[in-house]
């Protein structure tokens, strides 16, 4: 079955301690996501995957930032998440230049408004392999976006984070409902 490794949101702003948005990066520390996620690239790339780094930004100026949203709406305020600044630029330890396509999002899912579909259909995929930060956001939007668009959805729990464990155990039952939960040892026999 043709396969996709997705890996969403390790970018500077969300996932380092230093981030502006780094409400999550002391789950991603504690779980040693950035090490889980390189793993998950290695093994793709051995497996013939197709790989894709997928990071929420907005434009230069916020031109395309919803200023009303709840939850992107101080991004602005805070100079955080804006395309072209270290924000956006991914956590130095994430070995990206594993990625055969990066994939620049304006929302929570990987699907809206980009070219990840486009690119999926390009190579026949049928089967994502989701994982990022944060889990009850990103990862469940993008999940119940493909799941909806009839892939198969197989989502790395060890190497997804929240802010919260809490939050992220979770997302997990949630996402169980729709998608295989598996950790990234387990990749290597899908």
């Amino acid at each position: 079955m043709k396969t996709a490794f997705v890996g969403l949101d390790y970018i500077f702003d969300i996932v380092h301690p230093d981030g502006k948005l780094s409400r999550n990066s002391s789950q991603v520390l504690k779980r040693s996501i950035i090490a889980n996620v390189n793993r998950a690239l290695h093994i793709s790339r051995d497996k013939g995957w197709l790989t894709v780094l997928v990071k929420v930004g907005f434009a230069p100026g916020y031109v395309n930032h919803p200023k009303d949203s709840p939850f992107f709406g101080n991004a602005n305020k805070a100079g955080a998440i804006e395309l072209g600044t270290r924000g956006t630029d991914f956590h130095p330890d994430l070995e990206s230049d594993f990625a055969d396509v990066i994939v620049v999002k304006p929302r929570v899912s990987a699907f809206y408004c980009t070219d990840l579909e486009a690119a999926l259909r390009a190579n026949k995929v049928q089967r994502l392999v989701l994982a990022g930060v944060s889990t009850a956001w990103a990862v469940q939007a993008t999940a119940r976006d493909a799941h909806d668009r009839d892939y198969q959805v197989v989502i790395v729990e060890d190497a997804c984070a929240a802010a919260t464990e809490e939050e992220h155990q979770e997302s997990m039952k949630l996402l169980s409902q729709i998608a295989r939960v598996v950790d990234v040892e387990e990749l290597v026999s899908l």
